[in-house]
Formats: structure tokens, sequence, C-alpha cells
């Protein structure tokens, strides 16, 4: 499998992500929308965007790594936030998504404002894709 991640030069610049994740071959790997919340279902990190972003982040890596993969082999990501999370805090989150994805390779992304998540509190939510050699 290949997998290959690139932004044309006709579009504008992206910053921290790739434009066009091509895969070729392979097993994908679906992960639902993760949240700030712990194993046990506690919500981590309540009216903390920071808090919040990094268990979200955390738990999409449980859910690669559950299902064979690492944060390597995602290739979309869908990021969801909060209407009340201000633009501010957007970079907060940018830093701590480079500590978990391949930098010099980002997934394809898309961020999101929402007025509300499925449960009160939640402020962030993240889905993604990860594409997997057979």
């Amino acid at each position: 499998m290949s997998k290959e991640f690139f932004s044309p030069a006709t579009l504008s610049p992206p910053v921290g992500y790739s434009h066009i994740a091509k895969v070729n071959k392979g097993t994908m790997i679906y992960l639902a929308g993760q949240v700030s919340s712990d194993a046990s279902g506690k919500l981590v990190g309540e009216g903390n965007f920071e808090a919040q972003a990094e268990q979200v982040f955390r738990n999409v890596r449980i859910a690669v790594e559950a299902a064979g993969g690492t944060m390597a082999d995602i290739v979309k990501m869908n990021i969801y936030l909060v209407a009340e999370v201000g633009q501010e805090e957007v970079p907060k989150m940018r830093a701590i998504r480079d500590r978990y994805v391949n930098t010099q390779k980002p997934p394809a992304s898309t961020l999101v404002v929402v007025s509300r998540l499925a449960r009160p509190g939640w402020l962030i939510e993240i889905e993604a894709i990860a594409a997997l050699d057979d």
C-alpha cells in the first residue's frame, strides 16, 4: 500500500494539514468521533479547552492503535469545535495536534464550528480515517 499526502500549488497553502491524502490499496479504518471522556465515560477537562483537546487526541490514538494502526496511518481527520470556543483557542489545539500527527505528512483535515455537540460540556470532537497496510 502507498499513501501520498500532498497539496497542489494551485490551492492555498495549508497550515498543518494536507489538501489531499491518496491511498492505494490497504485496509481502511473508520474511527467514530472521539470526545473528551476517559475510559469510564467521565468528562475530562470540563470548561478547559486545552485539557479536552489533549484527551480527544489521546482517545483518537487509543482507537487507531486498538485497530492495529498508528497516528501516522491517519489519512483524514474531521475536527468539530463548539461555537463557544474562541478563535484564539485554535492555535492551542493545533499545537496539541502536532504532538500526535505526522507533521511532515499531515492528514487531510477539516475544521468545523458547530453550535453544540451531543452532550453538554463537550467542546471538541474528532473523527478520523486511517489506512493500514494489508
